[in-house]
């Protein structure tokens, strides 16, 4: 919530403004914390995790109102704007110029491109950021006005009393009604100019002689910068509802026809583009889905070939099919195919695969397995907090793999290995039985090896219990000096920064780079 006090300092506007909505806004219900500030009072209201936002926003809005009459006359209206998960947009459009101002850009921006990118499926806004909008700027002469024994105020007055908007009515007669309308606003700068702001004895003072008038930009106390040039910035935020992917897909398709009737002078680029970090994500998910697939395919063809080709089909037909089955549950459950749930299913590859090569064996601990494994990630699903809505689409989507899994694994297995198992003999004609006794060869020298090492441990029982011993009183120790957090932070490859000036220099800068 965002409240302006023309010409007020920050501690005014935190004992008068911030302070007293503060005091309302506390009231309301579920509200986790709140933080704020006071160069423009801006109050940030942080709500607990899966509370409407909608019925929080309508009972603060009240909260709020109740209050107004306690602010100064001044005080603009507070403004409320509802943000849902990232803090940054989605999406950044930079428009620069070496010809134009920005207080130009802005205007074009303003009639032009803003009001087409709202209308994009999906997009529920589109933010100016750094944007500098025309306004008259009146520079006082001190000197000038002692001498004309005239304050601020007196301008200000003048400026309120001889520009505004008036509706005089209108006139009726029998047959005709006409409306009247008086042009009691000024439209061009010379007209400002000779604004009339005082008379006495005869003689006019007009605002040019008292001030320099000019038509400049409504704000001098900020600057956006992307790679050193000074630009104006749309910021498109996404509606909270909407794919991320599919939004920004639209915005692009748009920003064509938008760039091919840009003004001469204006140049746009994407400066930041959050699909290129997710898409390299899902990209790099789907390798590693591939990649544990082959790895797992070339392991039961190693280890359970069985003296037939034939028997690596039955788990690396159970691996798809789990897939297909653990997507159907997703529609099911209503998850997405994000991150979190692709990661399940390259975690779920290899142990899919268990169930289909126990079957070829044995089936008797299938169910046992299954049932231990559900146990294990289906709480993570339940657990309150940041964490439960974090992991709840990854705990679930992974139980439901094994349990299609299993199910595969009892009813299709048994199936393909009745159809697909042959009985066949061995013989030094036949390639399979020369490569089964390679591998069984290989097989029991890796077995004979590992046996060599592991009675060599075991030689010195003494020093394996002590290390032992060791590792378990180290654990407290490894427990509480351990960095915990919630999730890596990813590097997206761009650096978003403000800085505030030094209160003797209350410019404030607001800089991109990437």
């Amino acid at each position: 919530m965002t409240t302006a006090y023309a010409g007020a300092d920050s501690d005014i506007i935190a004992g008068f403004i911030t302070t007293p909505l503060e005091n309302a806004i506390a009231q309301a219900n579920d509200i986790d914390y709140v933080s704020s500030s006071s160069i423009t009072s801006t109050i940030t209201v942080n709500l607990r995790l899966n509370y409407d936002s909608g019925k929080a926003m309508t009972e603060i809005n009240a909260k709020v109102n109740s209050v107004l009459n306690q602010l100064p006359a001044g005080a603009q209206q507070p403004t409320l704007t509802l943000k849902v998960g990232q803090t940054i947009d989605p999406m950044y459009v930079g428009f620069t110029s070496e010809v134009l101002a920005p207080n130009q850009i802005t205007d074009y921006l303003t009639r032009v491109v803003q009001p087409r990118l709202p209308a994009v499926p999906g997009v529920r806004t589109a933010e100016l950021i750094g944007g500098k909008k025309f306004a008259l700027r009146a520079w006082l002469d001190a000197d000038k006005l002692g001498a004309y024994g005239l304050t601020a105020a007196d301008v200000s007055a003048a400026l309120s009393g001889n520009d505004y908007i008036a509706s005089l009515g209108s006139t009726r007669g029998r047959l005709v009604q006409v409306d009247l309308s008086a042009s009691t606003n000024l439209h061009s700068l010379e007209q400002y100019r000779n604004l009339v702001v005082k008379q006495a004895g005869g003689a006019v003072i007009r605002l040019k002689d008292v001030a320099n008038v000019t038509l400049g930009n409504d704000d001098y106390d900020s600057s956006a910068k992307f790679n050193g040039k000074t630009a104006v910035y749309l910021g498109i935020q996404v509606a909270p509802t909407a794919n991320l992917l599919d939004v920004v897909m639209g915005v692009k398709a748009v920003l064509p026809d938008i760039n091919a009737n840009l003004p001469n002078g204006i140049a746009s680029e994407i400066l930041y583009d959050s699909t290129d970090f997710v898409n390299s994500s899902i990209d790099e998910v789907i390798h590693s889905l591939v990649e544990a697939v082959s790895i797992v395919t070339f392991v039961v063809f190693l280890f359970l070939f069985l003296g037939s080709w034939r028997s690596v089909l039955i788990p690396v037909i159970a691996m798809p099919l789990s897939l297909i089955g653990t997507f159907a549950l997703m529609l099911r459950m209503g998850f997405s195919i994000n991150l979190l749930t692709l990661l399940a299913l390259v975690l779920a590859i290899g142990l899919v695969v268990d169930d289909a090569i126990i079957m070829a064996r044995s089936a008797v601990p299938i169910i046992a397995m299954t049932v231990v494994l559900i146990a294990v990630y289906v709480p993570v699903g339940f657990q309150g907090g940041l964490t439960g809505a974090f992991f709840t689409e990854f705990a679930f989507t992974l139980a439901g793999a094994v349990t299609v899994s299993a199910v595969i694994a009892l009813t299709l297995s048994p199936t393909n290995c009745a159809w697909l198992l042959r009985r066949t003999e061995r013989d030094s004609t036949n390639w399979e039985a020369r490569l089964v006794h390679k591998i069984d060869h290989a097989l029991e020298w890796l077995t004979a090896a590992y046996r060599r090492r592991l009675e060599s441990v075991f030689a010195t029982k003494s020093v394996v219990v002590i290390f032992a011993l060791l590792l378990f009183a180290c654990i407290p120790w490894l427990y509480s000096t351990s960095k915990s957090e919630l999730a890596p932070d990813e590097d997206q490859g761009v650096i978003l920064t403000m800085t505030n000036s030094a209160p003797s220099d209350q410019r404030q800068f607001y800089g991109q780079q990437l």
